[in-house]
């Protein structure tokens, strides 16, 4: 295994040359940036749209948040329920149905773009969008390999147990055994394509295995 130290451009380039490098079959290309809320794995999933859409690729950008259960479900054990946020969170069955095998190979050609309002936990009432030929749908979210969902490719934004632990405001401590199950059970840095190391947020590096 190496790690090689690079800038953010860089590693955007790398990422956006995988998912290039991938060929072009009959359904879209699902790419899934999972991590812990403060390595932000929204803003490399953001960073990745325009190049992509440069290199002629349509991009679908979604959001896993908008696409949890509802909080009469997720919340059912409690709001600080280290076990509830790791395995009653997401609508596994949900996004697969609405969009990543819906967008996939045999899918019906159309996808929902959102179900539900993480914030007001209505539903979004968004309407279906056709699939574009070459469609690569990038989707961020945290706790989110191992689940389940139907995806090509995924970029796991690592942290050590001490960086984790340290980047947790108190008020979120609950949050630590969650990912300290999902480190032990589900072992992100194994079952993701690419894996970043982001213990230093200004300087990422790559695992080359």
């Amino acid at each position: 295994m190496r790690v090689e130290p690079v800038s953010e451009e860089v590693l955007v380039r790398r990422v956006v040359d995988v998912v290039l490098a991938r060929p072009v079959g009959p359904g879209a290309l699902r790419v899934l940036v999972d991590g812990h809320p403060s390595t932000r794995p929204e803003a490399l999933a953001d960073a990745l749209a325009d190049p992509l859409r440069a290199a002629g690729r349509p991009v679908a950008r979604l959001h896993v948040a908008d696409f949890w259960r509802a909080a009469s479900l997720r919340l059912e054990r409690g709001r600080q329920d280290p076990d509830a946020l790791l395995e009653d969170r997401i609508d596994v069955a949900g996004l697969n149905r609405e969009v990543l095998d819906a967008v996939g190979p045999g899918g019906r050609g159309r996808y929902l773009p959102s179900l539900r309002d993480p914030v007001t936990d209505r539903a979004t009432r968004a309407a279906y969008v056709e699939v574009e030929p070459g469609l690569v749908v990038v989707l961020d979210g945290s706790l989110a390999l191992g689940r389940g969902l139907a995806t090509d490719l995924t970029v796991h934004l690592a942290l050590r147990p001490a960086t984790l632990e340290r980047r947790t405001a108190i008020a979120d401590a609950w949050t630590i055994p969650a990912y300290e199950r999902y480190a032990a059970e589900v072992s992100p840095e194994v079952v993701a394509d690419l894996v970043v190391r982001v213990d230093d947020a200004r300087h990422p590096a790559l695992v080359e295995r």
